[in-house]
């Protein structure tokens, strides 16, 4: 099991993610591209950091929404949000390959993750950034979505990924934010949810339900208080249950 965390979510002075301490045990950075958070000195630092300890960089693209942090759905032209979604690549992709590793997945963050679960113009449209950026990185998204199913037919390794903190639907969607409950906060129900996941392959839904989850990826948000203590136990736990914790690239 592959174990990513959102990093790089800072701004000049300003910072949310301690990236230091999630880069000892994670092993896919997620690296915000400047776009709902990150700047360049921001995205060097991380990359730098990630590449000396062999933890695989992913771009994190999303809408133009510094202000909303990235989690207001935005309605993109599909030919302007395929450029943005390129410059955010190859941006991310010149401080990757200046430490001596690359760009190896993609994967959307907020708003634009979940609008690409359901809305093809849009999926077809992160994925058409994703080849105008060149190269053929993976594509990191929720199992079924059409970012996903958008990714195979334009024959990108496409990453099916669970999440150790947040709430399920009964159809196998996230929560959204702005419902109660949708972030699991609890640290012991996280690890346990983590192991789950990865040894049982289903995860409770909040209505009570189990549903099935297949994911070679697992993420713990660094942007979640105690982040960095939380993904240290859920490697512990999954290492414990006897699950191999490597990246998926």
């Amino acid at each position: 099991m592959d174990l990513n965390a959102d990093l790089g979510e800072g701004f000049g002075r300003w910072s949310l993610t301690d990236d230091e301490a999630l880069l000892t045990c994670v092993t896919s950075a997620n690296v915000a591209c400047g776009f709902h958070a990150g700047d360049p000195s921001v995205m060097r630092r991380v990359c730098d950091t990630a590449a000396a300890r062999g933890v695989r960089i992913g771009a994190q693209v999303s809408y133009r929404d510094l202000a909303g942090f990235g989690r207001r759905s935005m309605d993109v032209p599909a030919d302007e949000l395929a450029a943005e979604v390129a410059y955010q690549i190859g941006a991310l992709r010149v401080f990757a390959e200046a430490a001596g590793a690359t760009v190896s997945y993609v994967k959307p963050h907020g708003a634009l993750y979940n609008r690409a679960v359901h809305d093809d113009e849009q999926a077809g449209a992160v994925i058409e950034g994703v080849r105008l950026a060149g190269g053929s990185p993976a594509v990191l998204g929720l199992p079924g979505s059409r970012l996903l199913v958008r990714a195979a037919e334009a024959g990108l390794t496409a990453v099916e990924e669970a999440f150790a903190d947040r709430a399920y639907t009964e159809r196998g969607t996230l929560v959204p934010r702005t419902e109660p409950d949708a972030v699991v906060h609890d640290a012991d129900a996280v690890v346990r949810r983590s192991v789950g996941i990865a040894v049982d392959r289903s995860v409770q839904a909040a209505d009570g339900s189990r549903i099935a989850v297949a994911a070679r990826s697992l993420c713990v948000h660094g942007d979640t208080p105690g982040a960095a203590a939380i993904a240290r136990r859920v490697r512990a736990a999954l290492e414990e249950a006897g699950v191999v914790v490597r990246a998926f690239t």
